[in-house]
């Protein structure tokens, strides 16, 4: 689990999606009502959400140079299916992408993931390298290049593993 600050405008939706599965303790955020409200899931949206969050930690993954994690439905596959549209804010003409309707979290995400793309912030947003974590961060280090969600912990964990294996 991460100690970083959130990722920046829309990625923060996405991290803590992506987040809401703790991989390690086996705990899925999603089994709580207090959980779906704040993302404002119904249960019968709980498996899409699901899908879309696996997804998504498969994308995150490849930001950090690693292959996912299981099969997964393709990101772009989900993000094809959500609706978008222009937005022009009438007092000093700038536009963006917004979801069609406010509600599903797939238009949400979708319209977070566009304008990441427009912002240069996308591939920023990673999983940690640690295959009993995956947590999604924002990679704010100036070349890019995070592997792990927390230096001192998944990363000092790896080093340690490194260390014993090269004195056996």
């Amino acid at each position: 689990m991460s100690e970083r600050s959130p990722a920046p405008g829309g990625l923060a939706l996405i991290e803590s999606l992506v987040n809401t599965l703790d991989i390690e303790a086996g705990a899925d955020a999603l089994d709580t009502a207090e959980e779906r409200a704040r993302l404002g899931l119904t249960e019968e949206e709980l498996p899409g959400a699901r899908e879309l969050r696996e997804s998504l930690r498969a994308a995150l993954l490849a930001h950090a140079g690693h292959p996912p994690h299981r099969p997964v439905t393709p990101l772009g596959e989900l993000l094809a299916r959500a609706p978008l549209v222009v937005t022009v804010h009438p007092s000093d003409g700038s536009a963006a992408l917004a979801p069609s309707d406010t509600g599903p979290l797939l238009s949400r995400v979708a319209a977070a993931v566009a304008q990441s793309l427009v912002d240069g912030t996308w591939t920023r947003l990673k999983a940690c390298e640690a295959t009993t974590c995956h947590w999604a961060y924002y990679d704010r280090s100036p070349a890019g290049r995070g592997r792990w969600c927390s230096m001192q912990v998944c990363g000092a964990r790896a080093k340690m593993r490194r260390y014993r294996a090269a004195k056996d």
